[in-house]
C-alpha cells in the first residue's frame, strides 16, 4: 500500500488525499503544459469501479467525446496510480486533436496605432469593425458618385504581414505593401482602382437604366455580363471588358431563329459602325438596328414566360431562352430542360452535338445544338 501511494505521489504530486481513509483525492492533473483541477471520489473499498470523477468545466469541455474511454478505463484500472496514468494518456490525446492553442491577443500598441491611421483617414470612412480589430469595412466614392466598399482582414502580424483586402471588382485587386503600409495606403490604392474601373460602371449603368435586364436580376459591381431583352421571347447576351468597356463585346443572340438571325446578319454587316468614342448601349443600337425595350415601355410579362417543359421561370438562377422557331408556337424553354426532354424521346437522334427531336408543343421537327464547354444550346427549325 505504501509504495503504491509513493508511486502515485511522485507521478501525480499535484493531487493529494483529502482524508484519513483516502477515499477523496483532490488536486491538479497535468497534459501538455497545463494544469486542469479534478476530483475523485473512492468507495470505502477503493474499488475504481464504483468511483466518481469530478472535472473541472475545462477538463469537462476537452474530454467531451473521450466520456466512454475514461469510464471503460475506470472500470478496468487495477488501482488509482493506473487508472491516472491512462486518463492522462486520454487528456494529451484530447488536447491535440482540439489543437487548443492559446494565441495571445495583439499589443496594445497595435490597437492605438489602428485607431491613430482611422482618425487619419477619417472615420467618416469606417463601415465597420468587429470587436477584436481584426476585420475593418471602409468605403469610397467613384467620381461618379457610386459608393464601394472594401473589406480589410487583418492578420496577426500587421503590419508586418499584408492584409487580405476583398473587393466587389471585376478585375483582380491586390495591394502593394510594405511594413511601413497603413489603413492610409489600402484606400488610396482602393481609390485608384476606382478611377480606372470608371468606365466600366458607367457603361453597365447605363445598360441597368435603359434597358430590360433579365439577368441578372440583381448584378454586382463585378458581373460583366448582361442578357437584355430584344422583345417577345428574344434577348442578347453581352460578355463586357473591364479594361475596355466601349469595345465591341462578345454577344450570343438568344430566341427563335426567325428572329434572330436578322440580328445577327446587322451586326456583321454594320460592325464597321462600331465607334469606341460613343458608349457601348449607343453602338449597339447603331450596328443592330434597333431600340431596347425600356422597362416604361413594356411589362416582364410581354417578354418572359415560364419554361414549357418545368413551368418555372428561374431553374438554378437560370431562365428560359431556347424558343420554338416555329411562328404560331414560340414556346420558351430553358436549355437543360429542352436537352432532357430531346434526349429522353425515342424519336429522338443525336449527331455529334446536334440533337434532332420534337418540339414539346407543336411536335415540329427541330435540331438542338449543344456546346458542351458552356452548355450553352440554340433551339432551331429544321426546314
Amino acid at each position: 500500500m505504501a509504495e503504491t501511494e509513493a508511486s502515485l505521489l511522485r507521478q501525480f504530486p499535484l493531487l493529494l488525499p483529502q482524508n484519513r481513509a483516502k477515499t477523496v483525492y483532490e488536486g491538479f492533473i497535468s497534459a501538455q503544459g497545463r494544469d486542469f483541477h479534478l476530483k475523485i471520489l473512492l468507495p470505502k473499498d477503493l474499488q475504481l469501479r464504483n468511483a466518481r470523477l469530478l472535472c473541472s468545466w475545462q477538463l469537462k469541455a476537452i474530454l467531451n467525446g473521450y466520456h466512454h474511454v475514461v469510464q471503460q478505463r475506470m472500470q478496468h484500472s487495477p488501482d488509482l496510480t493506473s487508472f491516472l496514468v491512462e486518463l492522462k494518456m486520454v487528456l494529451e490525446v484530447a488536447l491535440k486533436n482540439k489543437k487548443e492553442l492559446y494565441v495571445l491577443p495583439p499589443p496594445p500598441q497595435f490597437y492605438s496605432s489602428l485607431i491613430e491611421e482611422i482618425g487619419t483617414l477619417g472615420w467618416d470612412k469606417l463601415v465597420y469593425v468587429d470587436t477584436c480589430f481584426s476585420t475593418i469595412k471602409l468605403k469610397a466614392e467613384d467620381a461618379s458618385g457610386r459608393e464601394h466598399l472594401i473589406t480589410v482582414k487583418l492578420k496577426a502580424k500587421y503590419p508586418a504581414e499584408s492584409p487580405d483586402c476583398i473587393v466587389d471588382f471585376p478585375v483582380s485587386f491586390s495591394v502593394s505593401w510594405t511594413p511601413q503600409s497603413s489603413l492610409i495606403s489600402i484606400h488610396s490604392q482602393f481609390l485608384a482602382a476606382l478611377e480606372s474601373l470608371k468606365a466600366f460602371w458607367d457603361v453597365m449603368d447605363e445598360i441597368d437604366e435603359k434597358t430590360w435586364v433579365l439577368e441578372p436580376e440583381k448584378p454586382t459591381r463585378s458581373a460583366t455580363a448582361r442578357r437584355i431583352a430584344l422583345g417577345t421571347n428574344a434577348s442578347i447576351n453581352i460578355e463586357v471588358d473591364p479594361r475596355h468597356p466601349t469595345m465591341l463585346p462578345e454577344c450570343c443572340f438568344l430566341g427563335a431563329d426567325h428572329v434572330v438571325k436578322p440580328l445577327g446578319i446587322r451586326l456583321s454587316r454594320n460592325i464597321h459602325l462600331w465607334d469606341p468614342e460613343n458608349s457601348l448601349l449607343q453602338n449597339l443600337k447603331d450596328v443592330l438596328e434597333i431600340d431596347f425595350p425600356a422597362h416604361a415601355i413594356l411589362e416582364k410579362s410581354d417578354f418572359s414566360m415560364d419554361c414549357g417543359i418545368c413551368y418555372a421561370y428561374q431553374l438554378d438562377g437560370a431562365i428560359p431562352d431556347q424558343v420554338c422557331d416555329n411562328s404560331q408556337c414560340g414556346q420558351p424553354f430553358h436549355q437543360i430542360c429542352l436537352y432532357e426532354w430531346l434526349r429522353g424521346l425515342l424519336t429522338s437522334r443525336q449527331s455529334f452535338n446536334v440533337i434532332f427531336g420534337e418540339c414539346p408543343y407543336c411536335s415540329k421537327v427541330s435540331k438542338l445544338l449543344i456546346t458542351f464547354h458552356k452548355m450553352c444550346l440554340a433551339f432551331s427549325n429544321i426546314f
